[in-house]
C-alpha cells in the first residue's frame, strides 16, 4: 500500500473536458520525506515511516531520529509490500498519483462537543403528551433490571460526539499538480480545514470520462444528403411538367375560340 501525509485546504468547484461539474476537495500532499525504514529482518514487518510538515521547536532523541533532514510535525507509519524499494530521505510527493486512481482517504472527524442521543444516535426521544413534561428528549431506560445489573457496554448514550479516526474508500483523483503539490479529490474528506489526512493506493483506476460527439457528426452528414434529394425530385419531376402543360393548353383553346365566329358569318350568307 502506497501511501502519502496531506493537509485538507477545503472545497471547490472544477469543470471536466466534458464540461460536467465536479466538487472536489483540495489537498496538499506532500511533500513527505522518509525517515526510517523498517524490514521483516530487523523490526518484524515491512514499513517505512513519514515526516511530513514542520514546526519550530524539535528536542535532540527527535532530531536525531529524523535523521536531520527537517523539523517535521507529523510522522506517520506507512505498510509497505517491499520496503527495500525506499531509502532513507526520499521524498514521496503528489506525483505519485494520476487522474482516474481510486484512493481511500483516512482523517480526524471534526469535533462536535458533548452531544445528547437525538442528536448523537438519532434517538426519537419520548411522548410529549400524557403527563410527560420534561423528558421529552431523554434517552429513555439504559439497564436491564437486576440482571446483569449494571450498564453494557457499548450502549448507546450521550458523549463526546465526533473527533474519531475515519476512513472514506473509493474516492477518485480528479486531478494531481506535482508543480503546487496539490491533490484534487472528488468528495468529501474527512476533517476540518487544515487537518492531517493520509491518502492510500487502493490499486484501481477509474478511466476518466471523454466527450463524446458522435450524434452531431451523424446529423451533420445526413442532413445535405437529404436537402439534395429534395432539390432534384422538385426540378426534375414538377417543374418540366408544369411548364409543358400550360403551353400545350394555350395552342389548344385559342385557335378553337377564333374558328367558330367565321363558321357562323358563312352559313348566314348562304341562307340569304
Amino acid at each position: 500500500m502506497e501511501a502519502i501525509l496531506g493537509r485538507k485546504l477545503g472545497m471547490t468547484q472544477v469543470f471536466a473536458a466534458n464540461g460536467e461539474a465536479h466538487g472536489v476537495t483540495v489537498v496538499e500532499a506532500g511533500p513527505c520525506v522518509v525517515v526510517q525504514v523498517k524490514t521483516v529482518a530487523r523490526d518484524g514487518y515491512e514499513a517505512i515511516q513519514l515526516g511530513f510538515g514542520s514546526r519550530k521547536k524539535v528536542n535532540d532523541a527527535q532530531r536525531g531520529h529524523f535523521k536531520r533532514l527537517g523539523d517535521f510535525r507529523f510522522v506517520r507509519e506507512v505498510r509497505v509490500d517491499d520496503a527495500s524499494a525506499y531509502t532513507v530521505g526520499q521524498t514521496l510527493a503528489a506525483d505519485m498519483f494520476a487522474p482516474g486512481e481510486v484512493v481511500d482517504v483516512v482523517g480526524i472527524s471534526k469535533g462536535r462537543g458533548f452531544a445528547g442521543g437525538i442528536k448523537r444516535h438519532h434517538f426519537h426521544g419520548g411522548p410529549k403528551t400524557h403527563g410527560q413534561s420534561d423528558k421529552h428528549r431523554s434517552p429513555g431506560s439504559i439497564g436491564s433490571g437486576t440482571t446483569p445489573g449494571r450498564v453494557r457496554k457499548g450502549l448507546r448514550m450521550a458523549g463526546h460526539m465526533g473527533d474519531e479516526r475515519v476512513t472514506v474508500k473509493n474516492l477518485t483523483i480528479f486531478e494531481a499538480n506535482a508543480t503546487r503539490s496539490l491533490l484534487l479529490i472528488e468528495g468529501s474528506v474527512p476533517g476540518s480545514i487544515g487537518g492531517l489526512v493520509r491518502i492510500a493506493k487502493t490499486g484501481v483506476t477509474t478511466p476518466p470520462k471523454a466527450p463524446a460527439p458522435v450524434e452531431p457528426e451523424a446529423v451533420e452528414e445526413e442532413e445535405p444528403v437529404a436537402a439534395a434529394e429534395e432539390v432534384v425530385e422538385e426540378t426534375v419531376a414538377e417543374e418540366p411538367v408544369a411548364e409543358a402543360e400550360a403551353p400545350v393548353a394555350e395552342a389548344a383553346e385559342e385557335p378553337v375560340a377564333e374558328a367558330e365566329p367565321e363558321a357562323a358569318e358563312e352559313t348566314k350568307e348562304d341562307e340569304a
